[in-house]
C-alpha cells in the first residue's frame, strides 16, 4: 500500500506536471532517479541517513542529477531532502504512476502463467479485459510453474483465477464434501 505522505507528494508533483504540461516527463525522470537510487545501495544509504545533513544531501543531489533532470524535478528532490522524505521516493513514484494511469484511464496488471505467453496472446487478453473494464488494460506476463496451466490475472485489488491449480483445488474440495 502506498504511504499517505507519499501520495500527497505525488499529487503535488502531478499538479506541477499538469500545469506545465510535463507530467509524463516528470514521471520518467522520477522513475530514472528511483532506478539509480535502487541500483546504488551506498547512495541510497546516504540519502536516508540522519547523520548526513540536509544541505549535504541537496548538494549531492545537485551534483549527481543537476544536469540530467528538469529544474522542477531537481527542486522537488531538494524539497524531499529538506523535509527528510527521500526515503519515500519509491512510494512517491508508484503513487505518481497511479495518478497518471487514472488520468489516462489505464489499468495495469499481471498475467501469471505456467509458461511465457506469446505477445499476441497477451494483446488478445488485454483487449478482452479492456472491453470488460472499459479501460485500457496493460498486462505484464510473469511465469509461475505452480499454476500448472491457465492464467491468473491480477488487476489492482482484483484477481481473476482461471488456473488449472485453482480448478483442481475446487474439485478436491467438492470431492471431499461428497466423500465425508
Amino acid at each position: 500500500m502506498i504511504n499517505i505522505i507519499a501520495s500527497r507528494y505525488a499529487e503535488a508533483l502531478f499538479q506541477v506536471g499538469e500545469e506545465s504540461n510535463s507530467t509524463e516527463k516528470l514521471y520518467n525522470e522520477l522513475k530514472a532517479v528511483v532506478d539509480i537510487i535502487k541500483e546504488n545501495k551506498e547512495f541510497a544509504d546516504i540519502l536516508k541517513s540522519p547523520i548526513v545533513s540536509k544541505e549535504d544531501k541537496k548538494e549531492l543531489i545537485t551534483n549527481i542529477f543537476g544536469s540530467n533532470i528538469d529544474k522542477e524535478m531537481l527542486n522537488f528532490m531538494k524539497i524531499l531532502a529538506d523535509k527528510d522524505r527521500l526515503s519515500l521516493i519509491g512510494n512517491i513514484e508508484q503513487a505518481l504512476k497511479a495518478l497518471i494511469n487514472k488520468k489516462n484511464n489505464i489499468l495495469e496488471g499481471t498475467a501469471i502463467t505456467a509458461v511465457p505467453m506469446k505477445e499476441d496472446e497477451v494483446k488478445e487478453l488485454q483487449a478482452k479485459l479492456s472491453t470488460k473494464y472499459n479501460k485500457t488494460v496493460i498486462l505484464k506476463n510473469e511465469v509461475d510453474e505452480s499454476v500448472l496451466g491457465g492464467v491468473l490475472v491480477r488487476l489492482g485489488n482484483e484477481e481473476i483465477d482461471g488456473t488449472v491449480k485453482n480448478r483442481l483445488e475446487k474439485m478436491q474440495e467438492q470431492l471431499s464434501q461428497v466423500i465425508s
